[in-house]
């Protein structure tokens, strides 16, 4: 059944929420990070080099529907000879030619392995397009946990600063002489345990930081760039995951990719199976032959004719060889399977941690505003006397606990979120409207080899997918 030009419409573009979702969290630090990480990234400029590889291989797959030069040859070499008797003589002969041969393709090998070649372009630029998914996530998800642990290490600060206060007034009461050692005991241990807290926080950290610099390409260590809303997780509510559509799955580059090298694989099939069969071809040979001798000829010979070859007695070679495709084609058919099921397992999974982190942030928050609460009525209640210090100390450990819980969990509201964007493949279509190589690449390609229009050959659209070829021996 066609469907309907709108429902087209929507399927060939999707929702600008998902195309580009890092700026659905409203922070343009994320978002300048994320683009340079898709324009710099080793991997994705990898990527873009094995389109262009594939253009060339798709190159050679259409040369084998025109006519082949087999051999090109000339000579022009002089000659002389001496005798016993009368004078020497010496003089020069030249001679050219070449021959050409055309097979027929009566049985689609060419065409078949056209359609393998071109399957494999498009399964290339879907590669690319998942090496920018890939990278778009794991950009935001680096620079979640930066800002993730830039808060807990904020939140660790706040409370030891709160204690350390809290172990001054117990020494000044020690000395004199209103509370016993064990109260100082016990707020300077739990002052040092926050203080011991602080350099694994930095070291994860500078590690994270390390990640995100080589992802951008850059050497290790913070960006200047993150100054800029140091501290602040990212947010994100429900109803980002609401109004997704259903059928976002089957745009994934990874889905794409299997199903072209399925196709590929297929074509394959084909030009083995042409292999069976006889080859039909057209010959000729033309040359030409002179010498310098005043009684010798100009020479042009020439020839034309059919060539017929058959592999009839190949003992199961070539059958056996159109097997060896199937069986290639029946995993790569498992394998797509495969890749489809992990696909919708990943988007289940990651939209499921989604909701039950963002709710418990609601609960989280509430915790803490009753654990704050706490602390400020047990400091009261120590004050005048109503309460022990081990009181105080329970709240302060709880108000510690409460916040840097809260800070990871909305950490992980941020990681659940990316994880489901990477799950319904977006991210790519930037990538599409972008030059795949930068202007030093280009240009230092360009110098050395005979690329001409191949680099800056544009991608196709979206929606564009490769044609079978229409082979003779189909049947209808």
């Amino acid at each position: 059944r066609a469907l309907p030009a709108a429902d087209a419409q929507a399927r060939a573009q999707p929702p600008a929420a998902v195309d580009a979702w890092w700026t659905n969290f409203g922070d343009p630090v994320l978002e300048q990070v994320v683009t340079q990480a898709q324009r710099q990234n080793p991997g994705v400029r990898i990527a873009a080099m094995r389109i262009l590889e594939s253009r060339a291989l798709l190159g050679i797959a259409g040369s084998g529907l025109y006519p082949q030069v087999q051999e090109v040859s000339a000579s022009a070499p002089r000659t002389g000879q001496r005798q016993s008797r009368g004078a020497d003589t010496a003089f020069w002969s030249a001679g050219a030619g070449f021959d050409i041969a055309w097979e027929m393709d009566f049985w689609g090998k060419y065409r078949r392995g056209i359609e393998s070649a071109d399957a494999g372009y498009f399964a290339s630029i879907a590669q690319y397009d998942d090496a920018q998914v890939l990278v778009a996530a794991q950009a935001a998800s680096l620079y979640g946990s930066i800002r993730t642990t830039e808060l807990r290490l904020r939140i660790a600060h706040e409370n030891a600063a709160i204690q350390k206060r809290s172990l001054e007034i117990t020494e000044r009461l020690f000395k004199s002489g209103n509370e016993s050692e064990l109260d100082v005991q016990q707020a300077r241990s739990q002052y040092l345990g926050t203080l011991a807290v602080i350099p694994e926080l930095e070291s994860a950290l500078r590690q994270t930081q390390n990640a995100l610099g080589v992802l951008l390409a850059r050497p290790p260590g913070p960006l200047p760039e993150m100054e800029a809303g140091k501290g602040v997780i990212p947010q994100a509510s429900l109803a980002l995951i609401v109004d997704m559509p259903a059928d976002l799955l089957r745009r994934r580059p990874d889905v794409r990719t299997a199903e072209m090298l399925l196709a590929a694989q297929s074509a394959q099939i084909g030009v083995s199976e042409a292999a069976l069969y006889p080859s039909i071809a057209l010959g000729g040979t033309v040359g030409l032959s002179a010498t310098s001798l005043a009684s010798s000829p100009t020479t042009l010979s020439w020839g034309v004719g059919p060539a017929l070859v058959w592999n009839v007695f190949d003992h199961g070679r070539l059958s056996n060889q159109v097997l060896v495709q199937d069986a290639r084609f029946q995993q790569l058919n498992e394998q797509y399977q495969d890749t489809v099921l992990r696909a919708a397992r990943e988007m289940d999974d990651s939209a499921t941690a989604f909701a039950s982190s963002r709710t418990q942030v609601d609960i989280l928050q509430e915790a803490v505003r009753a654990a704050r609460r706490s602390l400020e009525i047990a400091n009261v209640q120590y004050r005048e006397g109503l309460i022990d210090f081990e009181r105080v100390l329970d709240s302060q450990r709880t108000l510690f606990s409460q916040q840097d819980r809260l800070a990871s969990t909305q950490g992980s509201v941020v990681q659940s979120l990316v994880a489901l964007y990477k799950a319904m493949g977006g991210g790519w279509q930037a990538g599409r409207e972008r030059p795949l190589l930068d202007e030093g690449t280009r240009r230092a390609m360009a110098e050395r080899s005979h690329w001409k229009t191949l680099l800056d050959e544009p991608l196709p659209p979206p929606d564009v997918q490769p044609q079978p070829a229409q082979r003779s021996n189909d049947k209808p």
